[in-house]
């Protein structure tokens, strides 16, 4: 998720795509305007937002879902599963590989957080 914002940042300038007055003042050309257009640029920005839309809740309830004592075996499965189905989901947006692709790697990231989010409630409730 990290490197997503050096591939955006990267992508900005290479293109002189900026979002942000402050952005522009670190450019020579004064001609330069401000520009939120650039297909590429956006489609990694939108990867990038999916990426902090899904991984943070994972990460948050993964933390909780650990403190359960899950077995190890399972436990692991999840959070391997997660993690390939997440890079999956960004190569898939990135090259714009056609759907159903990238929709189904966003359900399978959501089905393991929804499974290990109903073996937390499940134990809070006990």
């Amino acid at each position: 998720m990290m490197l997503m914002s050096v591939w955006t940042s990267k992508n900005r300038i290479s293109k002189e795509v900026y979002a942000n007055e402050e952005d522009l003042k670190l450019s020579p050309d004064d001609k330069l305007k401000i520009k939120t257009t650039d297909k590429d640029v956006e489609r990694i920005r939108r990867c990038h937002q999916n990426d902090i839309e899904n991984i943070i809740p994972f990460v948050l309830i993964g933390c909780f879902y650990c403190m359960t004592g899950p077995s190890p075996f399972i436990a692991g499965l999840h959070f391997r599963l997660f993690a390939a189905i997440r890079i999956f989901h960004t190569i898939a947006y990135r090259f714009a590989i056609p759907q159903p692709a990238r929709f189904i790697a966003f359900l399978g990231g959501w089905g393991i957080t929804a499974s290990m989010a109903v073996v937390v409630l499940g134990s809070a409730t006990m």
